[in-house]
């Protein structure tokens, strides 16, 4: 089986739930001896082929496993943080996400800052290109068609809205069956104040394909109801997580006795940071050795910051600014309980990876991942009083946060890559075998 695969991000470019879950997902399948071609909109290097063949544009150095195509204009090689922004036409002089779109609502992934973990998040300013996402979506399509050349491809697999163009232009150029991943739709986004543009490309990436896999049946239920795909064309694939070992860090003194409840995530309206600010505010009110981390990026780290300092609690909420790699399991290892306040979340692996590294979770009901966690708290992401009594019952009980812990950690060890990479398979067989040879 040749699967030809279209993702915007992969890590180390982007650290966020996207990048995670192709690269969990292509991993598991080259274990399976699926033959995976990850394709990439921007020049990589050596370094990131690790389990997968990667294409991407032209790079001047020889890579192993990768094609460079010469239609592809030759052009330096890019660093990971020059890949994390761009600036968009529609929204002059105003850095924004890789995943926002010219209307101004973010998608799928946090802005690279650098930020460390003890500092505020600064504006960032990084190396920039210039371009609409919209027109960078049909480009990539372009280059996606030009790469498949050549190619023996059985199925094609597309990643989010950003890819959806180029798979529809691959399935055409080959005949090949098209397989759309939706990990986030412009409903989980924006609300009902959708962009028209990416709507209609996620609309008609779905429509054009032989079959779409949802990340949850919350995800599910959207694309039922708001783009209207027939219930038997969706198969739903939970997200899964690489299990193993987390080595404990020693735990970043704060304060002594302090308490940490953290939020890891993009800082965005659909992740509900206010309601985290306001949970807070009602914890401190009767349990003051508490420090509140914001870990992560987006629109709205400005308003947040400005909102705890108007609560009276910005001494007690600490802005780390976007983190990756170890500097995120040093965080979860600095705290007492993690925090998802998700207005939608399609699926959210962020609790999965609190669960791994030892930390008790309270979650949005309004979260794919509820679905498959019951050793967790769940709460409606706008009752900030219950969200606030879960948090205190956690840190004052210990036998409450044991028990979560022991019980959270043995079912997540059953939601791993590799059998979201032999449900994908099934798929793959299912969609090849009705297609002409």
């Amino acid at each position: 089986m040749r699967v030809f695969m279209l993702g915007w991000e992969f890590p180390p470019f982007i650290s966020g739930g996207l990048g995670t879950a192709c690269h969990g997902l292509t991993k598991a399948l080259s274990a399976q001896q699926i033959d995976v071609t990850f394709v990439l909109p921007k020049a990589i290097g050596p370094d990131y082929t690790s389990h997968v063949r990667l294409l991407s544009p032209q790079s001047p150095r020889a890579v192993e496993g990768v094609k460079s195509p010469q239609s592809v204009a030759s052009r330096h090689e890019l660093d990971p943080v020059e890949f994390a922004n761009v600036r968009f036409k529609a929204v002059p002089s105003r850095m924004v996400s890789p995943y926002q779109s010219a209307g101004g609502k973010l998608h799928d992934a946090a802005i690279v800052t650098g930020a460390r973990n003890d500092t505020v998040l600064e504006d960032a300013q990084p190396p920039e290109y210039d371009g609409d996402l919209l027109v960078e979506a049909q480009r990539f399509a372009g280059l996606c068609v030009d790469m498949a050349r050549g190619e023996s491809i059985d199925v094609i697999h597309a990643h989010d809205w950003m890819t959806f163009p180029a798979g529809l232009a691959v399935a055409r150029a080959t005949g090949k069956p098209l397989v759309v991943h939706v990990h986030s739709t412009e409903f989980d986004r924006s609300g009902n104040n959708v962009y028209q543009p990416v709507y209609d490309i996620e609309r008609r990436g779905m429509h054009g394909a032989v079959r779409v896999i949802a990340v949850s049946y919350l995800t599910k239920s959207i694309i039922q109801h708001r783009y209207g795909i027939h219930t038997g064309k969706i198969d739903v694939i939970y997200n899964g997580i690489e299990n193993g070992h987390v080595p404990s860090a020693r735990r970043a003194t704060i304060k002594r006795g302090d308490k940490i409840v953290l939020f890891l995530g993009r800082i965005t309206m659909q992740k509900g940071p206010e309601y985290f600010v306001y949970a807070a505010k009602k914890v401190l009110e009767k349990y003051d050795r508490v420090k509140f981390v914001m870990a992560g990026s987006g629109d709205k780290v400005r308003d947040v910051i400005d909102l705890a300092a108007a609560e009276g609690i910005g001494h007690k909420v600490l802005f780390t600014g976007f983190l990756r790699g170890d500097d995120v399991e040093r965080v979860f290892n600095m705290a007492d309980v993690y925090v998802m306040p998700s207005i939608s979340e399609p699926f959210g692996i962020a609790p999965l990876e609190a669960i791994r590294c030892d930390v008790p979770v309270i979650i949005s009901k309004t979260s794919g991942v509820a679905e498959v966690l019951t050793h967790v708290l769940k709460v409606d992401f706008w009752d900030i009083d219950e969200m606030a009594n879960k948090i205190i019952a956690i840190l004052r009980h210990p036998p409450l946060s044991s028990t979560l812990r022991e019980q959270a950690d043995i079912e997540v060890s059953r939601l791993t890559w590799h059998d979201a990479a032999a449900k994908c398979h099934r798929v793959y067989q299912d969609v090849a075998a009705v297609m002409p040879a």
